[in-house]
């Protein structure tokens, strides 16, 4: 692509609803076989997107959700094995996309795990896991999907952008959370990456843009809503009164990732049903 972009194409937005926002475009999303990754892929299936499901562990689940997509959907899909933290696993990951589809224009860094204890009992394999799956492996992700996109440059036909990042951050990027200072950090790093990165490859026009959710019904976080006692003890930090759910964040993400959003960048979007406006405070604090 020019280094100068002098040859970008003019923005010319969707018009017509009913067309389905990612047609022929191209996306992989992380951890996709089940959680918030497998409703995503979904989501970005539906609106017209040919997808990787990336997943570590869990085969069978990744092959069900691409005949799953395939039959439901109408388009391609194939599934790939990685640890998104592996610098040579992710660099094949992306080999074998370019290979089977030609190109990206969508990546969505959802990969992410914890590994949970009091700080003076938390072991250095727990922060070192926790880092380099949730920090590290969106960096590694991003910096392969950037390569393609700023050697492909824009595709007018498909999108007025060259590439859309989408990293899966949390509302603990900015609300403290004593017990997972692993976690937290990882996401706290994963905002001011998501922020650097856009700052650095906004003049070739690539986007990049974190989803941040609060409370959502995953495999991930059972503990917090399976009993009637856990989910009223979570409704106390929901102003909006319901756990989220998966399509809650897919749907944002196939949003996010069209053409409808193509002036925001290097912006955390908190899907959280008021999470982060401190409930605690409500009454006066």
């Amino acid at each position: 692509m020019n280094e100068e972009n002098t040859n970008l194409p003019n923005v010319v937005m969707p018009v017509c609803p009913e067309v389905k926002m990612l047609k022929g475009q191209k996306a992989l999303i992380t951890g996709a076989n089940s959680g918030i990754g497998k409703g995503v892929a979904i989501e970005l299936a539906k609106a017209g997107a040919d997808v990787v499901v990336n997943y570590r562990g869990g085969e069978q689940a990744a092959i069900e959700l691409v005949e799953q997509i395939k039959t439901n959907c109408g388009v391609n899909a194939f599934a790939y094995q990685a640890d998104v933290s592996n610098e040579n696993d992710v660099k094949a990951m992306f080999e074998k996309m370019i290979n089977e589809f030609g190109t990206i224009d969508i990546l969505v860094n959802n990969a992410g795990l914890q590994k949970d204890a009091p700080i003076d009992e938390m072991t250095l394999e727990q922060w070192n896991t926790v880092i380099n799956v949730n920090l590290t492996g969106q960096f590694l992700c991003a910096r392969e999907a950037i390569k393609e996109f700023k050697r492909r440059g824009v595709r007018e036909e498909i999108s007025v952008a060259a590439g859309k990042i989408i990293h899966i951050s949390s509302v603990h990027e900015v609300i403290p959370w004593a017990g997972h200072a692993n976690y937290a950090a990882s996401k706290g790093g994963v905002m001011l990456l998501m922020k650097s990165i856009a700052q650095e490859v906004a003049p070739f026009r690539i986007r990049v843009n974190n989803i941040s959710p609060g409370a959502i019904r995953t495999p991930i976080n059972t503990d917090a809503w399976r009993t009637p006692a856990a989910y009223n003890d979570l409704m106390k930090l929901i102003p909006y009164k319901r756990i989220g759910e998966v399509e809650d964040i897919g749907r944002a993400a196939a949003w996010l990732a069209s053409d409808y959003a193509d002036y925001i960048n290097g912006t955390s979007i908190y899907i959280d049903g008021g999470m982060t406006l401190y409930p605690g405070f409500a009454t006066g604090g």
